[in-house]
Parts: structure tokens; sequence; C-alpha cells
């Protein structure tokens, strides 16, 4: 491999719309555009962007059909390939790692990564009674990069627990288990952990929210931070309500060199890798840990050369507490460690899929401040299904970009049958509640028959749902019927 070839990121951009007035709000698309441009002015060549060969979108709620293709226009790169993503909150490391390998292997030159969302104008519209209008961007893009499995089993649908916020709880309450913690060390511990994300947060220029939040304020249940499901206050959730945009300029070394873009710019992508753990949550093992996340992200260290103790920077996905323990955990670094560069997706923003070009974008602004520095992303999509990592450096690498996806190591890893109909004594292997107005509603439960089996169950007891916030309900004994109705007692 020619070092010519290297793959190097020359330009970032974020982009943050704060307005009152939501019909004065840029739409998503004239918002990757600006990104776009601002990327190219951070490289100082703005002539890098007639040269691109591939506009890369990530998926968002919007409903263009090939904005790729716009922005391509806009940026005078007729003719440029485009692609489109999946749904995916890895889908950005993803993408980055893949469109390395292109540069890599000379099938590209300059690529433009973007991405935006605008929950925030959404949201203003919808109260406002506003209808927010959209251009057409028609077409489908000439690619689509990565693909859309599954990932709610037919017994968990059945039972109603798909949404994030019922399932990250659940994994959140299985930590707590696993750890032996009581309920009041268990919130007390993550909310501290959450306030160090808060303080990164502080100072990162970028974020949405700067606001100094204490560790008390976070797990304190109020009028401005109400309790969404068990354990999680509503300053413990991805926070999506956001106008926010991010682009990334990749391209050759010899292409850097070429048009004089200045090495302090340069940040280099060392290593990647991408897996997913079992699809289904049914069929995990257990709901504390990621075997792909231990696999895929240790072996990116590898890969880069590097170990955990080396990084100077880290930003671990953070749409709930659960996923940055987990992560954490299986990769090696410690909690008391900074484990976000941004402040996460609840003060950062949480921006939907693009959160991790947000990541990206601020590793490298730290990275080219601190040279020869390195930093590790990672991404989650789905419920700590699909993983995706990325080791970046100011400092050039010793060897190309190196890839790799390790799914058969973890393919054959231990997995559990989902229990459909079932009827009879379990043990509860973990559990959410969810809240209304009046307080605790609803229980969700994962509950574990003798055979080993997993099966799901909920309650609409108040008074039930009300003790599993107040006791530790992990390991009770308990009864469910074939229409999946839980009994504890």
């Amino acid at each position: 491999m020619q070092k010519s070839r290297i793959p190097v990121l020359v330009g970032v951009a974020q982009l943050e719309q704060r307005v009152e007035d939501p019909s004065q709000a840029a739409e998503p698309l004239e918002m990757m555009m600006r990104a776009v441009e601002r990327a190219a002015e951070d490289s100082g060549r703005t002539e890098l962007l007639g040269e691109t060969s591939s506009v890369r979108v990530i998926k968002g709620v919007w409903r263009y059909g090939d904005p790729g293709r716009a922005v391509a226009e806009r940026i005078g790169a007729i003719g440029a390939e485009t692609a489109a993503t999946p749904y995916g909150g890895n889908m950005v490391q993803s993408v980055l790692n893949h469109t390395a390998l292109a540069i890599q292997r000379g099938e590209l030159d300059v690529v433009v990564i973007t991405g935006a969302e605008n929950g925030n104008s959404q949201a203003k519209a919808r109260r406002s009674g506003i209808e927010l209008s959209y251009s057409d961007a028609p077409g489908e893009p000439d690619l689509l990069l990565g693909s859309m499995e599954p990932m709610v089993h037919p017994l968990e649908r059945a039972r109603g627990i798909m949404q994030p916020i019922q399932v990250y709880p659940i994994f959140e309450n299985a930590i707590r288990y696993a750890r032996g913690e009581s309920l009041e060390e268990h919130i007390v511990r993550i909310s501290e952990l959450w306030a160090g994300f808060n303080a990164v947060a502080v100072e990162n220029p970028h974020a949405w929210i700067r606001k100094p939040i204490t560790a008390q304020e976070i797990r304190t249940p109020s009028a401005n931070n109400r309790v969404v499901s068990f354990p999680y206050p509503k300053l413990m959730n991805s926070n999506s309500a956001v106008d926010q945009a991010a682009a990334l300029i990749l391209c050759s070394l010899e292409t850097a060199e070429r048009l004089g873009v200045d090495p302090d710019r340069f940040v280099f992508p060392h290593a990647g890798t991408d897996a997913h753990d079992h699809y289904l949550v049914s069929n995990r093992a257990d709901l504390h840990s990621s075997p792909a996340i231990r696999i895929a992200g240790r072996r990116a260290l590898e890969l880069a050369e590097v170990d955990a103790s080396d990084l100077t920077y880290v930003d671990v996905y953070s749409c709930f507490p659960s996923a940055v323990q987990v992560a954490a955990d299986e990769i090696g670094l410690s909690q008391k460690r900074p484990l976000t560069v941004t402040g996460g997706l609840t003060f950062a923003g949480g921006p939907l899929n693009n959160y991790v070009m947000h990541a990206i974008a601020r590793m490298a602004e730290l990275l080219r401040e601190d040279p020869g520095s390195k930093g590790l992303v990672t991404a989650n999509g789905g419920y700590l299904t699909k993983h995706a990592f990325g080791v970046y450096s100011s400092a050039p690498p010793r060897t190309p970009f190196r890839h790799e996806n390790p799914q058969d190591r973890v393919d054959i890893l231990p997995r559990r049958e989902a229990a459909d109909d079932y009827a009879g004594p379990v043990s509860i292997e973990s559990y959410s509640v969810m809240y209304d107005g009046e307080g605790p509603a609803r229980a969700h439960a994962a509950c574990l028959l003798d055979d080993g089996r997993r099966s799901w169950a909920n309650s609409d007891d108040r008074e039930l749902a009300t003790a599993m916030t107040r006791e530790e309900f992990c390991g009770r004994a308990a009864s469910m019927d074939g229409e999946g109705s839980l009994r504890v007692g």
C-alpha cells in the first residue's frame, strides 16, 4: 500500500440552529449543505469540494429521496456518487470505516459525509400548529451502505416492548443487580457518571445544553426532569429535540498534500471495526454485557496498536447510562475517566443517527490541539445491537488503515431461546417501569424459565409498578400466564 493512499480527515464542521420561530428555521438539507461548506472552510482548501467523488448522507427522520445529489450539486461536484444508510446510531462510524478503506484502495478520493436533524424546530412547529416545508430532493442514491435487520422479536413486539426508553432501562437494572448495588447506591453512581458528561458539555462550544447540572439534580425528579422509565429521569435520556448538523471531509494523503492542506488539519483514522450482538434481545445470553463490544472494541485497539490506557480522548456512545457502562466495562475503560468529548446525547445533543458525526468532529478538534494524542470513538445502533469503533490520531499510522469485522467470533457465543405463550413460574431477570402523569404505571419484565429460556411479561398493577421502583425485583420468583401477564407473590 502506497503511503499516498492513506486516508485522512481534513475538514470537520458542526452546526447548531437555535430559533424561536420555527418557520424561520433552515430545513435539514440546508443545514447539511451549510455544514459541508463549513467543513471545507475548516480544511483551508475549499477547492476540495469540486473534487468530491462521493457524498454520503446518514439517514434521518426526514423524507428526502437523494439528499446527497442536492449536496453534490450545491458544492459543484456534479456526477459524484451519492450514498445513503439505513437507520442506526452505528452508521456514521461504520460509513467512515468503509470510506477509509475505499480511499485506501483507490476507489474514491475526496469523500463528504454529512447528516442533520431538526427535532427542536419540529417540536416548536407542532406546538404552534405550523407545518414546516421541505425540499423534494428526489431520486434514489447510487449506493446503500449497510442493511436493516429485524431487531425486535415477535414476542417482544407482542408484549409492546420495542422502544429504547423501555429496553435500555431493562439493561440498566440488570447492571445494578449484577453489581450487587442497592437502588440508592446505583442511582447515585449513574447520576455522578452523567454529571461528568454534563461537565464536558459545559466546555464544549458545540453542545446543546451547556448549563452546569449536578448529579443530585440529574437524579432528582422535578417539573423539568420528569421520570420517563425507571430508573431514568429525563436527564438520563438522549435529547433528540435539537437542530444539529455535521460534516466530515476525507481524502487521500496524496490529494491533501497536492491541494496544500495544512498538515495541522490532518487527523488520521488508524483502525476500525464493526460487529453486532445477537440481533434479538430475547436471544442474548444476559442483559448486562455485550460480547460484540468486547470483541470488536478491543480488536480496534489491537489493530491500532494501542492500549486503552494510551487513549487521551474517548467518546463512548451515550444514548442512556447503561450503554456507557456496558461499553466501558467491555473495552476496559475506567468509568472514573472522562468517557465523552462532546457531553453525550443528553447534553451535547442527540440528533438521532447522526450523533457520532459530532463526536468525530469534536474528537478531531481535540486531537489537532494535542499533537500525537490518540482517541477512540464508539457507536451503537438498536438496543446495544450494532456497533462500530474508530481509533484516531493527528499522528500518521505506522501501517495503513486497518479494519476487521470479527462477527464470526460473536456469532458462536451462547444464546437463549425465547419462550412464546408460556404460563408458569419464572424468575425476574430484569425489568423497567413506565410512568404516566400519575406515576409508575406499567412494568415490563424479562423473565427466565427453569430451562434457561427467556420470556417477557407485563403488569398494569400500579401498586406492583410502584414497589418495583422502591425495592429490588431482579432475581425474584414470579409467574406469568400465557398472555404475558406478570404476577409477583
